[in-house]
C-alpha cells in the first residue's frame, strides 16, 4: 500500500488525507496541535466557544467545492445557515453600513445607492466572476509544472471562459481607472477593506480575476455560510472521513524535519509531545499543509531557487484577535453575524484601525443562553510583536486590547458587567498553536505577480513533496485550501 503522511490537520491536510484514505492510501495526518482545524479550529472558555480564526464558510452549495468533497467521502456537510448579509461594512463616520446581501437583486440595488455610477465596475466584476468559475469548476492545476499540469490548465479554457484573458495583468485599481472610479474615495475604501480580508492587500494591488471572486462569491446561488456549533464541526467531519477509510489522526505529535534522499523527499522526523520520543516515519508521498514560509526550516536541503523564491514573497500578514464572552443585551438588535469597521479614513487597515467582527447568534451553539460570543480581529505586521522583552510584549497586548475593545463600544452595548469573558491573541499566539511561521494567517497576498497562473504551485521541486493551504492556488478560506488539497490529490494519482 502506498503511504502518505500529511503535515498539518487544517482544513487543506484533514481533506487531502481523507481524500487519499479514500482512494486506498495508507494515510497518517500529524499535528502539533491538541485539536484539528489550525485556524479554522476552536477553543471553549466558560461555556463559551470561539473560533480561532475562520468564522464563515463558502463552498458548501451544490457544485460548491465542500459539497462537491463530502458528497466523494460520503460524509454529510456540517448544518449552516446563510450569510445575509454576508457582510454589514462601516466605513469611517458613517453610522449606516454598506449590506452586503446574499440576493443578487438587493445587493444591485444597495451598491448603487451606496456607489453611484459604479454599476459598470461591478458589471465587469459579475461576468469575470461567471467566467472564472466556469474554468476553475474544471479543475485546471496552477500553476502548470509539468505537461499534465499545462493539459488541466488547457482543458479547462472554452469559449465561454476566453473573458478572462485580456484582464489577466490587471489588478482591481486599473478597473477603477478604467471606469473613472478611481477618485471615488468611499467606493476605493469599501474595495479595499472588502480585499483586504480574501486577499491579503488593496485594490491597488489586488488582481482583477480573484477578486471578482471575493467580490461576488457573496451573492446566491453561491454564498457564505455560518456554521452549526463552531467552525470545528467542519474539520471534525473530516476527520471522521479520514478514519473511516482507514486513515489517522496523531495530535500533539511535531513534525521537525522532512528528509530527503537523492532529491525525493522520503520521510519525516516526527516528535511526540506527550511522551518525548521522537522518531523517523518513511513515506511514498509527504504533503506539508504549512505555509511556504515554514518549508526552509522543514527541509533538510532545499533547491536554491526555490528557497530564493521563498525570500523574495512580499511580506506576509499577522493577525491580532480580542475573543469577548458577553451578555446577549450587549448585541444591538437584528445584529449580522459579521461586521467590518473603518475608524480613520488617513490610518491604514489593520493595526486596530479596522476592525472584521464575527458575532453568534442565539441558539447557533456557541454561547450559553442569554450570552454570546464577540471575535474581533485585526491585520497587523507581525515582525511588530517579536521586538523587545516579554514585558513590552504584555504591555503592546493589552493596549491593543484596550484599544480594540473602545472601538467595539461604539457598536455594541458594552457598558461595565457586560463583558463576561475577554481574552486576545497575538502573532505569536497563532505561531505557538498553529506552528505557522511569525504566526502570520492568510497566505500569500494576491497580487497579479503571486496569484493564479504566477502563484505558488501545490507541487514543490522536491518529488514526492506537495504543498496544500493558503500559500497556494486558489488562496485563503476553506474552500480555497480545500481546493488545493483536491489538487494535490488528482496530481498524486496520476503519478
Amino acid at each position: 500500500m502506498v503511504r502518505a503522511i500529511v503535515i498539518g490537520a487544517g482544513i487543506g491536510g484533514l481533506t487531502a488525507g481523507a481524500l487519499l484514505a479514500r482512494r486506498g492510501y495508507d494515510v497518517t495526518v500529524f499535528d502539533r496541535a491538541i485539536v484539528p482545524g489550525g485556524c479554522a479550529s476552536t477553543f471553549t472558555r466558560r461555556g463559551f466557544i470561539f473560533d480561532v480564526g475562520a468564522t464563515q464558510v463558502a463552498g458548501l452549495e451544490e457544485g460548491g467545492i465542500h459539497k462537491r468533497i463530502f458528497d466523494e467521502l460520503e460524509i454529510e456537510l456540517p448544518p449552516a445557515t446563510p450569510c445575509d448579509p454576508a457582510c454589514a461594512v462601516f466605513l469611517p463616520g458613517e453610522t449606516t453600513p454598506v449590506n452586503v446581501w446574499r440576493d443578487p437583486d438587493k445587493w444591485r440595488a444597495e451598491r448603487q445607492r451606496q456607489f453611484p455610477g459604479s454599476e459598470p465596475f461591478w458589471r465587469l466584476i459579475g461576468k469575470l466572476f461567471e467566467s472564472g468559475w466556469r474554468f476553475q469548476s474544471r479543475d485546471p492545476v496552477l500553476p502548470p509544472r509539468n505537461l499534465r499540469d499545462l493539459g488541466h490548465l488547457l482543458a479547462a479554457f472554452r469559449p465561454d471562459t476566453l473573458l478572462t484573458v485580456p484582464f489577466t495583468l490587471m489588478t482591481v485599481g486599473d478597473a477603477l481607472r478604467l471606469y473613472g472610479l478611481d477618485g471615488d474615495k468611499r467606493l476605493k475604501t469599501f474595495l479595499d477593506m472588502q480585499l483586504k480580508l480574501y486577499s491579503q492587500v488593496g485594490a491597488d494591488e489586488t488582481a482583477l480575476l480573484y477578486a471578482a471572486t471575493a467580490l461576488s462569491v457573496s451573492q446566491a446561488p453561491r454564498g457564505l455560510s455560518h456554521l452549526q456549533g463552531s467552525m470545528q464541526g467542519l474539520s471534525d467531519r473530516l476527520v471522521e472521513a479520514l478514519e473511516k477509510y482507514g486513515g489517522s489522526l496523531q495530535t500533539r505529535h511535531t513534525v521537525e524535519k522532512i528528509l530527503t534522499e537523492n532529491g525525493k523527499a522520503i520521510g519525516v522526523i516526527v516528535k511526540n509531545q506527550k511522551t518525548g520520543e521522537i522518531r523517523t516515519e518513511t513515506a511514498d508521498h509527504i504533503v506539508a499543509n504549512v505555509p511556504i514560509q515554514n518549508l526552509p526550516g522543514l527541509l533538510d536541503k532545499m533547491p536554491p531557487l526555490y528557497r530564493y523564491r521563498i525570500d523574495k514573497l512580499p511580506p506576509a500578514s499577522g493577525a491580532f484577535v480580542v475573543y469577548l464572552g458577553v451578555d446577549r443585551a450587549a448585541i444591538p438588535p437584528d445584529c449580522p453575524p459579521h461586521l467590518q469597521f473603518l475608524y480613520d479614513y488617513d490610518g491604514v487597515i489593520g493595526e486596530n484601525n479596522s476592525l472584521f467582527v464575527s458575532v453568534s447568534k442565539e441558539g447557533d451553539g456557541r454561547a450559553p443562553a442569554g450570552k454570546a460570543t464577540i471575535i474581533a480581529s485585526s491585520f497587523t505586521e507581525p515582525a511588530l510583536w517579536w521586538r523587545g522583552n516579554g514585558e513590552s510584549y504584555r504591555q503592546l497586548k493589552e493596549r491593543y486590547t484596550e484599544e480594540a475593545i473602545a472601538h467595539l463600544g461604539n457598536y455594541f452595548h458594552l457598558s461595565r458587567g457586560r463583558i463576561l469573558h475577554s481574552e486576545s491573541a497575538t502573532p505569536r499566539t497563532f505561531e505557538r498553536f498553529t506552528g505557522r511561521d511569525r504566526g502570520i494567517v492568510g497566505g500569500v497576498g494576491q497580487r497579479v505577480s503571486t496569484f493564479g497562473p504566477f502563484g505558488v504551485a501545490t507541487r514543490t521541486p522536491i518529488p514526492r513533496l506537495w504543498l496544500v493551504g493558503d500559500s497556494t492556488h486558489p488562496g485563503e478560506g476553506t474552500a480555497g485550501v480545500s481546493y488545493s488539497a483536491r489538487t494535490v490529490v488528482q496530481q498524486i494519482e496520476e503519478g
